[in-house]
């Protein structure tokens, strides 16, 4: 059985209206139609089944059938910081995290980061995060955030148990990676990597230094390989 297309929407009631992009998407881009059953999201890590009873021309009524909590999500909350990438990297980044499991995505601006963010990118990051969301049928959606101070952005992770610090100049890691148990906030540079006074400032804010290997990985490949082993360490890939 095909797995049901799935679309988010901000209330969901007995009686749903799909409206602008996610309505744009059902009806030109995958021709559903009356009769056709569809999943409704509202971010809340609920599903809702749900059938198509009416497509009009700028929305999409369906009748709420049932609903059921989704066993997709990760037990433990991650949040992942990543400085602002060139390109469509960032956009990359979020994408891949966001299937992997993680709760909050956050993007600063650091020292040495040459990349530039405004809202229009921010609203892209966070589109990006919707789709891939449903693609690996989470119900939920990462919050995606921006920071344009490098302190502000080491504040926002103050509540996790886990502050884990990717630093391509640190001589070895303070923890051990599988040592790891509860929350967990990771800190990625952008391509120019961190300056040493940020590294010092991120050990005042509580941030254990780590490694990842004898070899120097590309910023992109940080973020995803990092998270990836983190969500392995704390049982999420079982």
């Amino acid at each position: 059985m095909a797995t049901l297309r799935r679309f988010y929407v901000q209330n969901i009631e007995k009686e749903t209206i799909l409206t602008g992009d996610e309505f744009s998407h059902a009806k030109n881009v995958l021709r559903l139609t009356e009769g056709d059953e569809i999943v409704l999201l509202d971010g809340s890590g609920k599903e809702y089944d749900a059938l198509i009873r009416r497509v009009g021309k700028n929305e999409m009524q369906c009748s709420v059938l049932g609903e059921r909590l989704s066993d997709k999500e990760c037990r433990t909350r991650v949040r992942l910081m990543i400085g602002a990438l060139k390109g469509d990297k960032t956009e990359l980044v979020v994408q891949k995290a966001t299937e992997l499991g993680v709760s909050e995505i956050g993007v600063f601006v650091s020292r040495f980061c040459s990349a530039y963010m405004n809202e229009n990118k921010m609203e892209r990051l966070r589109k990006v995060a919707r789709e891939a969301a449903k693609q690996c049928l989470r119900a939920t959606v990462p919050t995606v955030e921006y920071y344009n101070g490098f302190e502000e952005a080491l504040a926002s992770c103050k509540d996790y148990k886990n502050k884990l610090f990717a630093c391509e100049f640190a001589n070895a890691s303070d923890i051990s990676l599988s040592d790891i148990e509860g929350s967990c906030a990771l800190v990625i540079g952008s391509e120019g990597g961190f300056s040493e006074e940020e590294f010092s400032l991120a050990r005042a804010n509580g941030f254990a230094g780590i490694t990842l290997g004898k070899r120097i990985l590309r910023a992109e490949t940080a973020a995803i390989a990092m998270t990836a082993a983190v969500m392995f360490v704390l049982g999420e890939w079982q």
